[in-house]
């Protein structure tokens, strides 16, 4: 069980809640679910409803389409987050690569806290603005290397 100052800690950590000020993290965190998975555990499936995303207080966890590794997050990363801000079928699947703790921010959960603080809206879009920046310059540099 997290103490509530490990709560803050972790939940600061993910670039969307960044800057915001502590009480409104505080209260955040405070309604978060603690989540404990085995390894090779399937979070979530591709093509599910998904409406939570989650933050990794322990352990790995991949992102997979089929065998196809997208991406690993460690201990104070979030992955999950499309679906929280759309309501369209998860894009890939996560698995737990070992024992996991997880935090898990429902969409119920983020909609309230907008509504409390508008300016959380902003660091989201931020935040994706950024995402998609790196993925386009990936992108940009892949399709310049020569053949």
């Amino acid at each position: 069980m997290l103490t509530s100052v490990d709560r803050l800690l972790f939940v600061r950590r993910v670039p969307i809640f960044k800057e915001l000020r502590d009480d409104f993290i505080v209260r955040l965190a405070s309604v978060m679910n603690e989540l404990s998975y085995p390894a090779n555990y399937s979070i979530f499936q591709q093509g599910e409803e998904g409406r939570s995303l989650y933050i990794v207080v322990s352990g790995r966890v991949k992102v997979h389409i089929g065998n196809t590794k997208l991406a690993e997050f460690e201990q104070g990363k979030y992955f999950g987050e499309m679906a929280v801000f759309d309501t369209q079928p998860r894009s890939a699947s996560a698995t737990t690569l070992e024992p996991c703790e997880c935090l898990e921010l429902t969409q119920e959960q983020l909609y309230d806290a907008i509504e409390e603080t508008p300016e959380i809206a902003v660091n989201i879009i931020r935040e994706l603005s950024r995402l998609i920046r790196r993925l386009n310059d990936n992108i940009n540099t892949a399709n310049s290397k020569p053949a």
